[in-house]
């Protein structure tokens, strides 16, 4: 039998009994009150986090991605001040690192994130994060053998496009596969797995580096394909995501994927209600897409093509410009406040501080533990405190640090022998910011882009949250050095203007999506067109669920007008 290739029109949905699907008697319940549905699904404990062994062994597999994006942020901090490296590849003097080819690893990346949506949508989320691994094996390949800088540019270019498709695809896998309840703990897996990568290599470079040979540098390289072999294989023994499923009309697979997903059995009321939702939305969205691009809805190529550039359109549309804006700025912030300016320039930074080059990869090794140890706070208090606070707090914190230290290296630069105390206060600071920056803006611009849209849209979102991403952090790549030579103190002053920034516009424009489904966040961006929402994705409902959500309407009027309005 062919599979269906989307979700069904509302004339052509199969019916209950058509699936051999019998509802259980409180399954309406919970479809009438996705707060209840919600909240039935466990708390927000680490005991919650751990509840379904497929969920965790699966968002974990999918963050091996941000294992990897790790180990290439981390491979290179070593390796540039490495003589058996600087001897292979002397185009890689630090004065034009930012503007060579080792910054090409950035422009794969962003490549790679602007197709990840493509994949996702077409092949399923499981499957272009497989694709994502195969390009980054052999892009490592390519480095690890390189004995021309030539290649090493194109091995760090075929590198960076799997991890830009690993970075897109991992947020919209696990939020897909994550109840509510621990969605936004899982998805901070991948913030504590990206600094957990650089800690490793950082540290196996560190002790590599004394190596005679040039296995100083090729060793690393070799090393850091293995999580990604593993994540291959992995893999296929997870489920698809349940709302990729119901968006391509596999709508028994869908259930017995969330059956999986949430230990239960399929005549759970939970699951069921789950389902009918996740069907409804994808329906729902359908027929959005068919209503907005009439015209496109050919099966032929070229039909395809211009549906699939409309799509990219409708993300910059009223209706969606502000989801899209907000994992697209939340990616910008996170660049502009500084953070990959320390991960990859730590040292020298250290040394305008005036410590001896030992004490400045020392102190770096242990600012990537103090950024995983702030991750790993994040990752037990972000589905209790929701996102906005630690975004604020963040810029807050992030800012204040940004100028103390700024005013430190303006008084004192000129005479850190006499001034001890004063140095160890910069560090202090640079160490408070990585704290501040670990606990928000670290985990929460991975987390929320792939909240905050539709199923039929999150594919395309998160892939220009992560474009945004990547492109912001070749920029920094640029312009980091030559300012750390020529402002040096403006160096700080420059990012934590743009943490002050990151704070006033979380304030204005972010909002809370803590406790919420997937599916209730057309109500937090549209709450003017809640009702409308509700009658379409009511009657789709009804079509889904048949007489029984009719039965179940007498009940539930008057409160399950509300519940489903916030529902929506």
């Amino acid at each position: 039998m062919t599979k269906p290739r989307f979700a069904p029109d509302r004339d052509e949905v199969p019916t209950l009994s058509s699936l051999g699907v019998t509802l259980h008697e409180d399954t309406i319940k919970y479809v009438y009150d996705p707060v209840a549905l919600a909240d039935s699904l466990g708390g927000n404990g680490i005991k919650d986090i751990f509840a379904s062994w497929t969920v965790f062994v699966g968002a974990f597999a999918a963050c091996m991605g941000g294992l990897l994006f790790g180990f290439d942020q981390g491979i290179l901090a070593i390796s540039l001040t490495m003589p058996q490296f600087l001897h292979t590849f002397p185009e890689t003097d630090p004065s034009v690192t930012s503007s060579a080819g080792l910054n090409k690893g950035q422009l794969g990346a962003f490549l790679g994130a602007l197709q990840a949506g493509y994949l996702a949508d077409r092949f399923s989320r499981k499957m272009a994060i497989v694709i994502g691994s195969v390009w980054f094996i052999i892009g490592s390949t390519l480095q690890a053998s390189a004995f021309s800088f030539s290649q090493l540019v194109v091995g760090r270019f075929i590198g960076g496009i799997g991890i830009g498709i690993l970075s897109s695809t991992a947020p919209m896998y696990i939020s897909e596969i994550s109840p509510p309840n621990v969605r936004g703990a899982l998805l901070v897996l991948e913030s504590n797995l990206i600094v957990l990568g650089v800690i490793i290599m950082f540290y196996i470079t560190y002790a590599t580096r004394h190596m005679a040979s040039d296995w100083a540098f090729r060793l690393p390289f070799t090393v850091q394909m293995a999580p990604c072999v593993v994540l291959a294989f992995t893999l296929w023994q997870l489920p698809y995501s349940p709302r990729w499923l119901a968006l391509r009309g596999r709508d028994m697979e869908a259930l017995e994927s969330l059956s999986r997903l949430r230990s239960l059995p399929k005549e759970d009321p939970r699951v069921q209600a789950e389902w009918i939702t996740v069907r409804a939305e994808a329906i729902h969205n359908r027929e959005v897409l068919v209503a907005a691009h009439p015209s496109l809805q050919g099966m032929d190529w070229r039909s395809e093509l211009k549906l699939e550039a409309a799509s990219w359109a409708d993300m910059f549309r009223p209706k969606l410009i502000r989801q899209t804006m907000i994992g697209i700025m939340l990616m910008f912030f996170q660049q502009f406040v500084g953070i990959n300016a320390l991960v990859y320039y730590s040292p020298t930074l250290f040394q305008q501080l005036g410590l001896d080059y030992e004490l400045q990869l020392t102190l770096s090794g242990v600012l990537n533990i103090a950024q995983f140890t702030a991750i790993a706070i994040a990752f037990l208090i972000l589905d209790k405190v929701g996102r906005r606070p630690p975004l604020l707090w963040g810029a807050v914190g992030m800012a204040a640090s940004h100028f103390i230290v700024a005013a430190m290296i303006a008084t004192y630069e000129d005479d850190w022998a006499s001034h001890p105390t004063q140095a160890w206060v910069g560090v202090g600071f640079i160490f408070g910011f990585m704290m501040c920056y670990g606990i928000g803006w670290g985990p929460v611009p991975w987390t929320m882009p792939a909240e905050v849209l539709n199923s039929s849209r999150r594919a395309k979102g998160v892939a220009l949250a992560t474009c945004s991403n990547w492109f912001n952090n070749f920029i920094i790549g640029l312009v980091t050095p030559p300012m750390i030579q020529g402002a040096r103190y403006g160096t700080f002053i420059f990012f934590g203007s743009f943490a002050t920034l990151a704070g006033v516009w979380t304030w204005f424009f972010v909002p809370e999506t803590k406790g919420r489904t997937l599916e209730q966040m057309d109500e937090v961006f549209h709450g003017h067109v809640a009702h409308e929402e509700l009658a379409a994705k009511r009657q789709i409902m009804e079509i889904v669920c048949g007489e029984a959500l009719q039965r179940g309407s007498a009940e539930y009027e008057g409160k399950g007008e509300t519940e489903m309005v916030e529902a929506m």
